[in-house]
């Protein structure tokens, strides 16, 4: 390939990666749907499976099967896309942050809508939808309703050991089209603190966000795979119920998402159910609305491709 050719190729990476960051930065839109849309996604696979051999090789010491992997390794595509990805979520980081403090209810409308919409996108993966699934899917989202009404308001100060497992485990969603990362982050609770960490270049935060994710990337990505090829429609109907459970946590009123309110310096209880006034409603409910409507356009977009 010519080098004009391969500049071109590593700015439509690069030009990707940034679509799907600014997807993986929001709640219920997931970077791998986006992958799906964008025509890369089994190359996205194959590039993160290539990746965990090369860590999988070095941690038994098999230092030129590490040193085979690396030399056959899409280089050209894999550093333009991280790079895509990690600049988009850098520059909304602090955008989100902002109305995340300011804007809590609106912004809860709008990750409710996204989540919502996430609901149809991933039950319309199932291959052979019926009671059973429909019936497990109930199941495990009125169960995780129920245990997340035992969660307490976000906490403001996040451990690093915290972000280590968040990082761990909400990496692999960018995997699964239709399941978000940072929608993970966001169920788990530390959702504000990942954020804030971005926006304020909290570099033992981000460590441990990113060790996480990259170990979590070589633990899991061939177990993912895996289950998915053999368990197919069961685990799609449990992330269905994870997800219809996870609407507790956005519902708007009081402040679903949960932040650190900075007028009050309190926390808002991220699982508390209430009503607006009025004059809170619309906005809210406008958001929702938008939001599951772009997240069902994408995902019928990104069927089409495939």
């Amino acid at each position: 390939m010519s080098a004009i050719g391969k500049t071109n190729d590593v700015v439509r990476h690069a030009a990707r990666g940034l679509l799907m960051g600014a997807a993986d930065v929001v709640p219920g839109v997931s970077g791998g749907t986006v992958a799906l849309l964008l025509g890369i996604y089994t190359r996205l696979i194959d590039t993160v499976r290539a990746g965990a051999g090369v860590v999988g090789a070095l941690l038994r010491g098999n230092w030129r099967d590490a040193w085979d992997r690396l030399r056959s390794f899409d280089w050209w595509f894999a550093v333009p896309l991280v790079a895509g990805i990690v600049v988009a979520v850098a520059a909304l980081a602090s955008v989100i942050d902002e109305l995340l403090v300011d804007e809590p209810e609106a912004m809860a409308g709008l990750f409710f809508g996204l989540v919502a919409a996430s609901v149809v996108v991933a039950w319309k993966l199932v291959e052979k939808p019926g009671a059973g699934l429909a019936v497990t899917a109930l199941a495990v989202g009125g169960l995780f309703f129920w245990l997340l009404g035992l969660q307490s308001a976000p906490v403001a100060d996040q451990t690093e050991i915290a972000l280590f497992g968040s990082g761990l485990v909400a990496v692999c969603a960018m995997l699964l089209p239709g399941i978000s990362g940072s929608f993970i982050l966001l169920m788990l609770g530390v959702y504000p603190a990942a954020i804030a960490a971005v926006d304020d270049w909290v570099w033992a935060d981000l460590a441990a966000l990113a060790t996480g994710a990259v170990l979590g990337l070589a633990l899991f990505s061939n177990v993912i795979g895996r289950v998915l090829n053999r368990w197919h429609d069961p685990t799609l109907a449990v992330m269905v119920g994870l997800l219809l459970g996870s609407l507790r946590v956005l519902w708007p009123w009081p402040a679903g998402v949960g932040v650190i309110s900075r007028h009050t310096e309190e926390a808002i209880d991220g699982t508390g159910l209430g009503w607006a006034p009025a004059a809170d409603l619309w906005l809210p409910a406008i958001l929702a609305l938008a939001a599951a409507s772009l997240a069902l356009v994408l995902s019928h977009l990104a069927r089409s491709r495939t």
